[in-house]
């Protein structure tokens, strides 16, 4: 399988396959598991024995994935499982927002694929309402310094998906989803690779998310009140605002 990602990354990357930008490849050392209990895990395992970034761990399906706040994310066959570790600006306070680089790249990968695509504050990715992806990113710290920075991805590609979701196959409709998921993890490296190159420009990847944030006509409920959804901060706030107050709301895992 690793093979074929990699041949996968070599065609995405090539003249002939056109690209919203072309950040410098990562050498990656990439970890195929057939299948795992959660590939966050693993990712834990590697990194406490000393392996560094550019690292991920992928699974043809995950026993126990999870998402926000431990919630499970259902990851049979036929979709992207994938948790890496990526280098960072080490100065919070001048990098990017890990999440919103993260979904940027994603969504630019998705609409080189011809699917339109939204984020819902802070970590899905939309198509109709419906979930496409989801994203877990977390920094890890050394006192106040950003040591890396660590994502779970999970993208529906071929997979039966729950209620609620969609997958990249019946997004694309009649259009042809190649090569399956070596092609699709490929395009997730290459969207990860994105926010590394990014990651030093945080007011341009902030304008590029609040560009597909989804922004609900009635407003959201926050504090048993309802707010207006404004846009998002730098550091990957939902900037909220009511009659005579403003508020700033943050991810929570």
């Amino acid at each position: 399988m690793i093979g074929r990602i990699q041949a996968a990354r070599l065609q995405l990357s090539s003249p002939e396959s056109p690209q919203t930008s072309r950040p410098p490849a990562l050498p990656w050392r990439l970890i195929w598991l057939p299948c795992c209990g959660s590939t966050e895990q693993q990712l834990e395992q590697r990194l406490a024995v000393g392996e560094r970034p550019p690292l991920a761990v992928l699974a043809g399906r995950q026993r126990f994935g999870h998402g926000q706040r431990g919630r499970p994310w259902v990851s049979p066959p036929g979709g992207v499982w994938i948790s890496a570790a990526l280098p960072w600006p080490p100065e919070s306070a001048t990098a990017a927002a890990l999440g919103l680089a993260v979904a940027v790249g994603l969504a630019l990968q998705l609409e080189a694929l011809g699917v339109s695509v939204q984020l819902k504050w802070p970590n899905d990715l939309l198509v109709d309402g419906r979930k496409l992806a989801g994203l877990l990113p977390r920094l890890s710290l050394r006192g106040t310094t950003i040591r890396l920075a660590r994502v779970g991805i999970g993208l529906n590609g071929r997979n039966r998906v729950p209620v609620g979701a969609i997958s990249l196959r019946e997004a694309l409709g009649r259009r042809t989803l190649a090569s399956g998921v070596p092609a699709l993890t490929a395009r997730v490296l290459a969207a990860l690779e994105w926010a590394v190159f990014r990651s030093p420009s945080p007011e341009l990847v902030r304008a590029l998310a609040e560009h597909r944030l989804l922004v609900p006509p009635d407003g959201v409920v926050h504090r048993q009140a309802r707010w207006q959804v404004e846009g998002l901060s730098v550091d990957g706030g939902l900037l909220l605002s009511r009659p005579g107050e403003r508020t700033l709301l943050w991810r929570s895992f």
